[in-house]
């Protein structure tokens, strides 16, 4: 067995080959062939195109040095070795001793099962005993910030926009606490909420509760922005997408459904397996999704064509996906977890771990840029190494592990100022700040033309007629010269409908005409029988 660890690139200049390579990934695809061209102003142009090309990826290869400084590592087994044979004990006598400090079991068997959540930085963890046991730790330092106890049930837990608030669903409604444990809001609105889960660029706080009613609040404003009944009854499964925070629930007959803020209806529902869903996780990429069920199957959908790309067997009653893109899911007192070698989505099994016996696990959590796994079972949490699970370089605008109070404040404003509005929420964001393009003008409908025929009529009947000479401004005379007014607006109205709808069949039948002189002669009778 082999331990790739994170590996430091010196600070020396990259030999040849190594620059070559790093040059490549860089380039803008292959250079324009200058030999063939005639024209030597193109030719001179595209010279100095192609000079600046090589320059800036040059450029981006020594930069790379000091930008990625740090390169992650996998398990590389030896001859006919298996990787998922591999036990924690045998990695921890290869690993540095920091590393080896993220190998720990915390026992607290009468207040489990326990429920973790990490910041995005990975310096701090939230956990959640089942008995109302409320905790958030250092595990940098591996120092208890706060600890405290609600006394009663709390089952979920999860940190708000930075490690100094979380929220907790308890017994009969979520709470709002601070890192020195200070009840801060209670969240009636809600009700007894299951699961929680927050969209940090839209400051959203999501949540579920036991009668299937899924609400979004704004946690800067407290103001609750939706409220929609489901309608598929009570469910523990849900899980937003990193990439453009669409929230996904599990239900009991096997379909996952897709929300936004916006819609009261799911904009996907989709049915994942034949029996009630039990877990599911979103890859980093948002393109990726894990869905597990009791029919003991594991699957992966594309969500661009939504449709499977493997299945695997196996039960799993927790799903999550690495920052790497490892795959790690529990059942009972067993965690796997799978890898894509390839590339092409094709995940086998890498790593497993199995518990002390008794240990049932309720929820494992990856955390950010760390080859760690963090564990929630019955009996207390633990923490494993998963080599190659977390980001080796970590980006200090983004999340910082080591950020002040100062830097913590700044980045705070930051956000708020930055922040994402509810409509903003879709399943393609790319969509965002496009146009628009013009619609079509189309024929107008029967309810168009009637409206237009009133209005017209109206006009008519309003119209006043001159006064005549004596015998010619009769009453009966002038009523039948207003209906001979109102009679030839309506024939006016017609003849224009009926213009319009010649112009569009002319244009329909060349039209058909242009595209029948496009195809074979064998098939151009059918064409003009159609245009006729």
């Amino acid at each position: 067995m082999v331990v790739r660890a994170e590996k430091i690139v010196p600070a020396t200049e990259l030999d040849d080959e190594e620059m070559d390579a790093n040059v490549k990934k860089y380039l803008r695809g292959e250079s324009a062939n200058l030999e063939a061209l005639q024209d030597k102003k193109l030719k001179g142009q595209l010279a100095v195109k192609e000079e600046l090309f090589k320059r800036s990826a040059k450029t981006a290869a020594n930069v790379e040095k000091w930008l990625l400084p740090s390169e992650g590592g996998f398990l590389e087994p030896d001859g006919i070795e298996k990787t998922w044979r591999i036990k924690q004990e045998a990695i921890g006598k290869e690993v540095d001793i920091l590393s080896l400090k993220n190998q720990f079991d915390m026992v607290l068997p009468d207040l489990g099962p326990y429920k973790l959540d990490f910041t995005p930085s990975g310096r701090y963890m939230a956990i959640a005993g089942r008995k109302g046991h409320l905790g958030v730790l250092d595990v940098k330092n591996m120092n208890l910030i706060k600890e405290f106890q609600v006394r009663e049930t709390v089952r979920d837990v999860v940190f708000l926009h930075n490690e100094l608030y979380f929220a907790a669903a308890q017994k009969k409604y979520p709470y709002i606490y601070n890192i020195d444990g200070v009840e801060l809001h209670c969240l009636k609105e809600h009700g007894a909420v299951s699961k929680l889960q927050f969209l940090r660029n839209h400051f959203l706080l999501a949540s579920i509760n036991k009668f299937g009613q899924l609400r979004y609040q704004d946690v800067t404003m407290g103001t609750m922005i939706a409220n929609y009944r489901t309608g598929l009854g009570r469910t523990d499964v849900m899980q937003a997408n990193p990439y453009n925070g669409i929230i996904a629930l599990g239900h009991s007959n096997g379909s996952s459904t897709m929300w936004k803020p916006m819609s009261p209806n799911p904009i996907v529902k989709m049915l994942c397996h034949h029996g009630p869903l039990t877990a599911l996780a979103f890859h980093p990429n948002g393109h990726l999704m894990a869905t597990a069920g009791m029919e003991r199957k594991i699957k992966l959908w594309d969500l661009r064509k939504f449709e499977v790309l493997q299945t695997m067997p196996g039960h799993a009653k927790s799903l999550e996906f690495s920052q790497r893109g490892l795959l790690a899911a529990s059942t009972g007192s067993f965690v796997q977890v799978f890898k894509d070698a390839s590339g092409s989505q094709n995940y086998s099994r890498y790593m497993s771990h199995s518990m002390a016996k008794g240990y049932q696990i309720q929820e494992v959590s990856f955390r950010p840029y760390e080859d760690v796994l963090g564990i929630g079972h019955s009996m207390g949490w633990s923490s494993i190494l998963i080599p190659g699970s977390g980001e080796p370089n970590f980006d200090s605008w983004v999340a910082n592990p080591f950020e002040t109070s100062k830097q913590r404040r700044e980045k705070e404003v930051r956000s708020l100022l930055e922040k994402l509005p509810p409509e903003s929420i879709m399943l393609d964001p790319k969509k965002i700040g496009t146009v628009k393009p013009p619609k079509k003008k189309d024929k107008p409908t029967r309810k168009e033309r009637e409206e237009e025929m009133e209005a017209a009529v109206e006009a008519a009947k309003g119209k006043k007629l001159k006064n005549k000479t004596k015998g010619r401004n009769k009453d009966g005379k002038r009523a039948k010269k207003k209906q001979e007014i109102v009679a030839n607006a309506k024939k006016q109205i017609i003849e224009q409908n009926m213009k319009e709808n010649e112009e569009l069949s002319k244009k329909k039948r060349k039209r058909i005409s242009e595209e029948g002189a496009d195809l074979p002669k064998s098939l151009q009778r059918f064409a003009k029988k159609k245009a006729d």
